[in-house]
This record gives C-alpha cells, sequence and structure tokens, in this order.
C-alpha cells in the first residue's frame, strides 16, 4: 500500500488523457478508414429509442434545461425502484465524481482508491487538496481487505469501481458484504458501477440493496454511456439516501444535465431490445478475441466488460503506435501505471477482426515470437 502525498494546486494533478478521436488520428496520419477501440463506446452505436427522442427535442433547444432534471430523475427511480429523491444526475459520471470530491473533501480529508483504477478518481482528490491513499490490485482485481485497513479517522470517501477499469475484473457479493462490515459511518462508499449492465456474473452484489436498506454511506454510480450508446451527450447518474446526495445538490452546475441528455436518457431506459442486443454482441465479441488472443500467445484478464486488458510487454506503446498508424485506435495504459499492457474496447465483428489482423502484423514486424 502507498500512500501518495498531495501538491498544491494544479501541480498535483496528472492530466487524465482520453483515448484519441478519429478525426484526430485522421488529420495526423493521412488516413481514411480509422476504427475506434479506446474508449470503450458501443460499437452497434446509439440507442433507437433515445435518437428518436433526441430528434424531437431539438427544436427546443432555445430553452434551458429542467435544471432538476426531474422527468429524467423519475425515470431512473422507477427503472431502479427507488425514491425519487435518492437519484441524482450528472454530465456523466465523472462529473458526478468531481460533485462528490467537491462536497465531500477537504485538506485534512483522504481517500482510498486502488491502483490501476479510473484516475479520475485521483484527478479531484488532488483537487480538493486531500490525501490519496492507493492500494495494490490482488489478481488484477480490487484487494477490499487492505482497502478497509487502510480506512482511518480522516478517510472521507472510498472508491471500489467495479467492474474495474481498466482491468476488467468484479468484486464479488460476498467481498463487498465482508467490505462493508468494516466500513465504519463516517466513510462514504462509492461503487463506480459504469459497466454494470454487461456483467453477467452471479457473484456480482445488489449495490442497491444497501440504499433500499437504508445504509447512508452508500452511493452507487452509472453511466449511459457505454451499453447504450450515448457517450457523446455525457449522460451519468448517482443513488444513495438523499441526505447523501444533498450536499452534491449544492455544489452542482446549474444546467449540468443538458436538454438533449434528459431526453435521450428517458427514452434509452425504454429501449430493452437495445440492451440486450448490445450485451449479446459483446459477449460474443469478448469470446472471440479471447480465443484470437490465445492464437497469438497474448496473456490477457478475463473480463465482465465491453474491453480486455491485455498483456504485450515492454513494446507495448510501440505496439500502441503501430497500430494508431495502421488506422486502429487502442488505449496505451501507463496512466494506469499498467505500462506493458493495452486495453482494447470489444468492437463489432469487423473492427474485432481488423484488429487481430494488425495486431498481429504488427507484433510480426516487431519481431515477437507470439506472433507466429
Amino acid at each position: 500500500m502507498a500512500h501518495v502525498k498531495p501538491q498544491r494546486g494544479l501541480d498535483g494533478i496528472k492530466p487524465y488523457v482520453p483515448g484519441k478521436p478519429i478525426e484526430e488520428v485522421r488529420r495526423e496520419y493521412g488516413l481514411e478508414d480509422v476504427i475506434k477501440l479506446a474508449s470503450n463506446e458501443n460499437p452497434l452505436g446509439t440507442s433507437p429509442k433515445a435518437l428518436v427522442a433526441l430528434e424531437k427535442v431539438l427544436p427546443r433547444l432555445n430553452f434551458y434545461p429542467d435544471g432538476q432534471s426531474h422527468y429524467l430523475r423519475h425515470a431512473i427511480a422507477g427503472y431502479l425502484m427507488v425514491e425519487l429523491e435518492q437519484v441524482a444526475v450528472g454530465n456523466g459520471a465523472d462529473g458526478l465524481i468531481m460533485q462528490t470530491c467537491l462536497a465531500y473533501l477537504d485538506e485534512d480529508s483522504e481517500v482510498i482508491v486502488s491502483r490501476s483504477s479510473f484516475p479520475v478518481y485521483d484527478i479531484y482528490t488532488h483537487v480538493m487538496r486531500a490525501t490519496l491513499v492507493k492500494t495494490d490490485l490482488k489478481n488484477h482485481g480490487l484487494d477490499l481487505e487492505t482497502m478497509a485497513q487502510a480506512i482511518n479517522d480522516r478517510t472521507k470517501l472510498v472508491f471500489v469501481c467495479n467492474p474495474n477499469n481498466p482491468t476488467g475484473t468484479i468484486v464479488t457479493a460476498a467481498e463487498v458484504g465482508d467490505f462493508m462490515e468494516k466500513v465504519p459511518d463516517h466513510v462514504l462508499v462509492v461503487f463506480d458501477e459504469a459497466y454494470y449492465e454487461l456483467v453477467a456474473s452471479d457473484e456480482y452484489p445488489d449495490t442497491l440493496e444497501y440504499i433500499r436498506a437504508g445504509r447512508d454511506n452508500v452511493m452507487i454510480m452509472r453511466t449511459f454511456s457505454k451499453v447504450y450508446g450515448l457517450a457523446g451527450i455525457r449522460l451519468g447518474y448517482a443513488v444513495a439516501d438523499s441526505d447523501v446526495l444533498a450536499p452534491l445538490n449544492r455544489v452542482k452546475e446549474p444546467f449540468a444535465v443538458n436538454r438533449l441528455a434528459q431526453a435521450a436518457g428517458i427514452a434509452a431506459l425504454e429501449d430493452e431490445a437495445f440492451l440486450e442486443k448490445s450485451v449479446a454482441a459483446n459477449h460474443a465479441g469478448r469470446l472471440f478475441l479471447y480465443g484470437e488472443f490465445d492464437r497469438l500467445g497474448l496473456q490477457y484478464v478475463e473480463s465482465h466488460t465491453n474491453f480486455i486488458l491485455v498483456e504485450i510487454g515492454p513494446q507495448a506503446a510501440t505496439v500502441q503506435q503501430r497500430l494508431l498508424e495502421k488506422g486502429v485506435i487502442v488505449r496505451p495504459c501507463d496512466g494506469y501505471d499498467l505500462p506493458n499492457c493495452l486495453r482494447i474496447t470489444v468492437g463489432s465483428q469487423a473492427q474485432n477482426t481488423r484488429l487481430v489482423e494488425a495486431l498481429g502484423g504488427v507484433l510480426q514486424a516487431l519481431g515477437d515470437p507470439r506472433s507466429v
């Protein structure tokens, strides 16, 4: 376990670098045919019902959106069978992470996260001049036992990314149950479940049970970006006791969720057919890539998400760059403390096939014996 001492102001922040957009790669390398498998976007596109809703709301873009997002929150609450006051929405899950840190942290606070997890937790901990405490992974997954041991009187937040980004692993219901028994009341546990809909394991925890049971130090965050294909409009939501969410509401932007996002989110929740199609396609694509990585002799972490962490070795940065030059964008993982790995989104069948062909060619050109 390591404590990362915060620096004051912007000096303590390592900026989050997202996956390169397709447009940028086209400009830089003079390519027309580019595929992006770096940001875990839905290869099937966007929920058709959401697209219809977006079209209907376009003539009203001259009006500010509902600052309370009442109808969207009502739809989410009904979908999850919780109370309206137990739902908050934000400009993506990232926006809600920021609000949570603004609301709960100060210079005397500590935040516990796992090494090799979503770096946005780190950024807003530093913004608030709080102390960041990082625990090591255990078998590519979060080590909840060690995270519990790191809690002290100064701990305000614990971020549990489940499934974890970038490893794709989960912590089980049993592990979460043991962990929650050790968490004192003054610590808010934030379960980041951005990939919740893609998990098929019977061992995955139903964290909403804690909130329905009245636990007032649990928050759950989810997003519309992944399985619903709405990454471009930025929409996420949080579920917690109303008293837990009250501080977030005091620090939020007046119109954090725009009119388009509110309309699309409501419609997407009703699109069960698109959800099921996306989950099924992801499962099939993931199995295909497992087989191809096995054929190439590459080690990988079995995933509960729409991405796979692949161990390339010391040449990972070179492989990522060579793929980029071929018009295939994947995610380097040096920013996640995994410099020998690439995180690869599960794409469409055509995209997955192109990735494998390009990856095999790059490895062969670099003299990697695994490509033979």
